[in-house]
């Protein structure tokens, strides 16, 4: 229990022609921007580096020396418009890596699409007000909203005693002008408020008893001064611990809560019959934005291990050291401007002084027999 303002239901907010972008809060808009923006460079990056994004460009041809990636700047962009709008397209991730940011990915955009459009229900069925004042600082702040107490009320000696300087402002406002900010009596203040644009403010237990009846009137804000009820007994009375444990006993039995809720709620205006709902923030889906940046960092991690682990099975049937088969891959994959690249080729088999002697040896010794133990010989050279 305590202070409380009390004022007239604000009117409802308008549609606009982009009403459509209120269930969810600028910043909100601007994440989800930067998400998709940062999640398909990623792609692009993570699957020119990843050798399992390399295929051969001619199915036909499998013995073509030129590797296609379908994953250029542009694809990978489409891929993520494609998953946000729900519709999927035809370029499917097939590195591990890459299917993991695909499947986050598609977490998010579910989680998001789903939060929006149940939001967006919410803001089409439900009322919202736009109040011009929200709190005690609010009303102190500005001149136009007049507001007052009861005339030598307990919630006037409230703001007369106070030192808190937004309640010694609102004072020097209220005893400036006693004529107009001060009422007789609750009844002229309600009846102030709903012909006026003046807030009354008094104990909160009356506002919301008043404003349970009449639906044109809120409370505006929470408690100011927050203080209890309690029944006066002589000194030294008898009656006043049976009183007490009354109180009590009717508290814990929730008869109180019953007696409140019988003659609080004698209307069907009830407060949660007007619930008002306003835009998700990133408090409200900050954790899906945790999850996809994770998913993101585990792709990284995940493709840089098929990297090094091809390239090692490459280094080795090319013989020639890790390093090397590193840079050339790297130099190959970012070349931006190409889609396609060489598949590394095993190393060049020519015929050495050597086995060439052989053959001319063999031909001399055994004419017209088949020498193909020789003819065969071959020895790797690398340039």
């Amino acid at each position: 229990m305590g202070v409380s303002i009390l004022y007239r239901r604000p009117n409802a907010t308008k549609s606009g022609f982009f009403s459509f972008l209120n269930p969810m809060t600028p910043d909100i808009w601007v994440y989800i921007l930067l998400a998709y923006l940062g999640v398909s460079c990623v792609l692009f990056v993570i699957a020119r580096f990843s050798p399992y994004e390399w295929y051969d460009a001619h199915p036909c041809n499998p013995g073509s020396d030129v590797v296609e990636n379908n994953f250029t700047l542009l694809n990978s962009f489409w891929f993520g418009v494609g998953s946000l709008m729900q519709q999927g397209s035809e370029l499917m991730p097939k590195a591990l890596s890459t299917r993991i940011i695909g499947g986050i990915w598609w977490f998010f955009t579910l989680i998001i699409i789903s939060s929006y459009t149940a939001n967006l229900a919410a803001f089409l069925t439900v009322e919202r007000m736009d109040s011009p004042v929200d709190s005690a600082d609010d009303i102190a702040k500005q001149t136009k909203i007049e507001y007052g107490v009861v005339r030598d009320g307990a919630t006037m000696a409230f703001f007369k005693k106070s030192k808190v300087s937004t309640f010694e402002k609102m004072w020097a406002f209220m005893s400036s002008r006693p004529r107009t900010s001060l009422v007789k009596s609750v009844e002229d203040g309600v009846q102030r408020v709903l012909k006026s644009d003046y807030a009354l403010i008094t104990e909160s237990t009356t506002i919301d008893y008043i404003t349970r009846r009449n639906c044109n009137l809120t409370q505006v804000g929470g408690i100011i001064d927050s203080k209890g009820y309690g029944i006066g007994t002589p000194l030294g009375s008898p009656y006043r611990d049976k009183i007490s444990i009354a109180i009590l006993s009717i508290l814990e039995d929730g008869l109180l809560h019953i007696l409140k809720e019988k003659w609080w709620s004698g209307s069907s205006c009830l407060d949660e019959e007007r619930r008002e709902t306003g835009p998700m923030g990133i408090q409200n889906l900050g954790g899906i934005f945790i999850v996809l940046a994770s998913g993101l960092v585990l792709s990284v991690f995940v493709a840089i291990a098929e990297f090094i682990y091809k390239l090692r099975k490459t280094a080795e049937h090319e013989q020639r050291s890790l390093c090397s088969a590193m840079v050339d891959e790297i130099r190959l994959s970012f070349t931006c401007e190409r889609r396609v690249k060489h598949k590394p080729q095993p190393p060049v088999m020519v015929k050495t002084d050597a086995v060439i002697n052989m053959h001319a040896y063999n031909d001399r010794r055994l004419p017209g027999k088949d020498n193909m133990s020789c003819s065969t010989g071959m020895t790797p050279v690398f340039p």
